[in-house]
């Protein structure tokens, strides 16, 4: 298989090589793995490339994807790893369970869930994906299955969370799901004038909603500045159950030859979304679909950035320094002439997960995305990074596409800790270029 294992960033398109988990276990069973290594692959949403590994293979893990076993007292769930999210609701839902933590999308794998220790709307209560996880099966290259919990094989377990798919394969995972009274969530809107005004309202949201997440007219300037929509939101009491797990019939068909995400198409868009949601000041419901996966209403909807693919750049900021860098961060992109689509804030809690290599950590965490236009963006991404780091804070890898090895470092410090537990026959585009940067005794090096 050499097609269809692109990032979702389209960045760095090309034909890839790939087998099935099946042919994974004949190799690693044989005695004789691949020297160049090998990564598994789950449904391509990851931006950058922590999902390759273009100097060995990868090993398709979307066949994978049955359900073992559901307790509905209890809500804990066992499935293969390439199982998507979309259809744990679609299971769960009938018997009132729901994800206790999801990220912006309903189509990735529970594996890739794991491996990136994935995060949502409720971190401050719930935590990452990882905090959720009970335990997994992991298929090393040396053809043998190690069962992983938090008091069993504890090291690896920790060092596969949010491990980015370097410690093996996670064949089977067992997850605790969260009991809701309905899919629906009772949504509120608060606008804010300023981002000292969100900043102000931020924690009193936290504390006062299970899901929380602020959207910013990153393209307003002077007096509008910073401005946007704060987004709460808790499950209904009495609303539905029903769930879908097909992607939508609306899409982007083909890829556009230039972006139509330009400067004066977003300030339209901003615009209107902000007096659009501004408006709808009382709490109303809202569908799950809408409130958590609102991108997916538009399959393939990176197409439109066009050709040359886009870059998301995704920080988070320590508490004390949040209100001073990420304005700071939001002028930065405007001074660059750069638009950004998806421009999200949110603040994480303090709530810990197991894994080692976990993004989130108390502060607020900023999502912005662009069109790639070569060395104009990449300079305004190494400027982000930079301000980033300076704050003591952190990028995010599997949003990432170009961070250097200083910054990834930097940001986290404990990578040798997963490096230690890295399977020797696994490696990704991006760990060669971050962790691995200079050449590790004993490493594959690309």
């Amino acid at each position: 298989m050499m097609a269809g294992y692109d990032s979702f960033g389209l960045i760095d398109r090309h034909p890839r090589a790939a087998i099935s988990l099946d042919a994974a276990r004949r190799i690693f069973e044989s005695g004789a793995p691949d020297r160049d290594g090998f990564l598994p692959f789950g449904n391509g949403k990851s931006y950058g490339d922590s999902c390759h590994n273009d100097r060995g293979t990868l090993v398709d893990m979307r066949e994978s994807d049955q359900l073992i076993s559901f307790d509905p007292q209890t809500g804990l769930l066992a499935a293969e790893a390439g199982l998507m999210l979309s259809d744990i609701i679609a299971l769960a839902a009938p018997h009132g369970y729901f994800l206790p933590v999801t990220p912006g999308t309903r189509f990735i794998t529970l594996g890739g869930a794991i491996a990136n220790d994935v995060h949502g709307k409720n971190h401050h209560r719930r935590g990452t994906f990882g905090c959720h996880v009970e335990r997994f099966d992991l298929l090393k290259s040396d053809g043998t299955v190690v069962t992983c919990s938090a008091s069993m094989n504890s090291k690896l377990f920790a060092a596969t969370i949010g491990g980015l798919g370097l410690t093996g394969i996670i064949l089977s995972a067992s997850i605790r799901l969260m009991k809701v009274n309905s899919l629906d969530v009772v949504e509120s809107v608060k606008p804010f004038a300023s981002l000292a005004e969100y900043f102000e309202m931020a924690p009193q949201a936290d504390n006062d909603n299970e899901y929380a997440v602020a959207w910013v007219d990153q393209l307003s300037s002077g007096r509008r500045a910073g401005r946007g929509v704060l987004l709460t939101g808790n499950h209904a009491e009495n609303g539905s159950f029903e769930a879908t797990t097909e992607e939508s019939r609306l899409g982007v068909p083909f890829e556009l030859p230039i972006s139509a995400l330009n400067y004066p198409s977003l300030k339209l868009f901003n615009a209107a979304y902000f007096h659009f949601k501004g408006r709808k000041r009382e709490p109303h419901l809202s569908t799950y679909q809408a409130f958590f996966y609102p991108l997916d209403s538009v399959s393939n909807w990176n197409r439109l950035y066009g050709r040359t693919g886009l870059y998301q750049h995704q920080s988070v900021i320590p508490e004390d320094a949040a209100s001073v860098v990420i304005p700071q961060m939001l002028a930065a992109t405007r001074e660059a002439g750069q638009s950004s689509f998806l421009t999200v804030l949110k603040r994480f809690g303090d709530v810990a997960s197991p894994g080692i290599m976990s993004f989130p950590r108390a502060g607020y965490t900023l999502t912005v995305d662009f069109p790639n236009r070569g060395a104009r963006t990449l300079a305004l991404l190494e400027r982000l990074d930079s301000m980033t780091i300076d704050a003591d804070g952190r990028v995010n890898p599997y949003k990432d596409q170009r961070m250097s090895s200083a910054v990834f470092k930097a940001g986290f410090p404990g990578w040798q800790e997963l490096e230690k537990e890295r399977d020797p026959a696994f490696n990704s585009n991006f760990w060669a270029r971050t962790a691995l940067a200079g050449g590790t005794a004993g490493c594959i090096k690309f």
